[in-house]
């Protein structure tokens, strides 16, 4: 029973993170000091979407999915056992990753925009 649930709260940290990193350079707009935590996030995905590796969370959901008698997740990992052909079909994932990254890319121009504007108010 407690492999299931901590299966459960890592396979909710993976997606708190695959939501933070579209979404996180927004709420450093409210909370800037959250900016140290979403460009290693972001470079983080970026890394792990072009060399195609194995996100550390995989594996320990895995094994904890196991020892609690549950099947483990797809061979492709996380988001195709969560994301992909769920929340949206394969095909789409060329034009996800193109709204992830005009989402930071905003997030950060916008992100820039407000810091130099309350720089300006201060002086």
């Amino acid at each position: 029973m407690a492999d299931a649930v901590l299966a459960d709260i890592v396979m909710a940290v993976h997606f708190a993170f695959v939501v933070y990193v579209p979404l996180g350079g927004f709420l450093a707009w409210k909370w800037p000091k959250t900016w140290f935590l979403h460009v290693p996030a972001t470079i983080y995905a970026l890394a792990i979407v072009t060399w195609d590796f194995t996100c550390p969370l995989t594996p320990l959901e895995n094994h904890l999915r196991e020892r609690a008698g549950q099947d483990p997740l797809e061979p492709a990992g996380f988001m195709a056992t969560y994301i992909e052909g769920v929340v949206y079909p394969e095909s789409a994932v060329p034009l996800i990753r193109v709204l992830t990254g005009l989402a930071i890319i905003t997030s950060w121009v916008g992100g820039i925009v407000l810091h130099r504007r309350r720089a300006l108010a201060r002086a």
